[in-house]
């Protein structure tokens, strides 16, 4: 089966090469710049009626919270125009497409268990408008779909918190990390091998009918102060520098955008529906911050 993947650098679509690497069933193909550019319209369909997929994975996006509100008609375009482009002409190739969408469509009123997948969305920010609107455009576009949301990504690629917390302690000695938003912090390689199981249960015809919308996040609930006790607390045990952490408030640290306090994801849905359990956190960020110091070793 072919797969056409969109953000061929993103931390997703890297992690989709890693983990599908030598399968000699998957053919994983890549729209990403100059060929393919998102923010003009038609290039991602393009590719898309070009390369004739199975399925698309609608991995790109305009992740940059903060400079969103200040762009909101690009963000706009990227996570939402773009997204049901690539969803229509997936349509007319009798392709699948799977839609990246993220915990920040949420406002964060909850505290008490995790959002699951029929909980009221509320986005307190352009980000998360333009991710719900995306949402939106592919359900309308192509029935045949899966909307995947996953939160506060990491990986060994690319740039993300738990990379930028290891650097920022061979540089300091204490870091000061917000301790009042929650979330599920996620490996964007856990997240790839969801995907692939669902690519599987799909060749298998397991299909939903109609399509689906899915949170898709590793088990466990922390803060980002507490993802960066985490991380340093690995970092000691692999050898590589850890700084002490200090916990602060939103208010410590304003930032143009709002984020919600709680927002973590209930993925129970996606492990009935097909056997896949994302794993903990914790156990997580210590595999990612093994591989990082394996690399720092060679």
């Amino acid at each position: 089966m072919r797969l056409l993947v969109t953000g061929s650098a993103g931390q997703l679509a890297l992690s989709l090469a890693h983990r599908a690497g030598g399968r000699d069933d998957l053919e994983v193909r890549f729209a990403a710049r100059p060929a393919v550019d998102l923010t003009q319209p038609g290039s991602v369909a393009a590719a898309i009626l070009s390369e004739r997929p199975g399925v698309v994975i609608n991995a790109a996006a305009y992740t940059a919270v903060d400079d969103a509100e200040n762009q909101p008609g690009l963000a706009h375009r990227l996570n939402a125009e773009a997204a049901g482009e690539a969803a229509g002409a997936a349509a007319e190739v009798d392709a699948v497409i799977v839609q990246i969408s993220t915990d920040y469509v949420f406002g964060g009123g909850r505290n008490d268990r995790p959002y699951r997948e029929d909980d009221p969305v509320q986005p307190l920010g352009i980000y998360g408008r333009s991710k719900l609107a995306g949402e939106e455009l592919v359900r309308a576009a192509n029935p045949r779909h899966a909307i995947l949301r996953t939160a506060w990504l990491y990986s060994p690629f690319g740039r993300n918190f738990v990379k930028s917390m290891i650097a920022a302690a061979q540089a300091r000695p204490v870091l000061t990390v917000v301790d009042d938003q929650h979330g599920s912090p996620t490996s964007a390689l856990d997240l790839a091998d969801a995907v692939l199981t669902l690519v599987d249960a799909w060749r298998g015809g397991a299909e939903p009918a109609g399509g689906a919308t899915y949170h898709v996040a590793s088990s466990g609930v922390t803060s980002w102060c507490g993802l960066a006790e985490a991380v340093m607390a690995e970092c000691r045990q692999f050898g590589l520098p850890a700084a002490e952490v200090r916990p602060i408030r939103s208010e410590d640290w304003p930032t143009r955008a709002e984020r919600p306090r709680y927002s973590a994801l209930d993925s129970s849905k996606f492990a009935a529906e097909t056997g896949f359990r994302m794993p903990d956190w914790r156990a997580s960020v210590g595999s990612v911050v093994r591989q990082l110091a394996g690399e720092a070793a060679a």
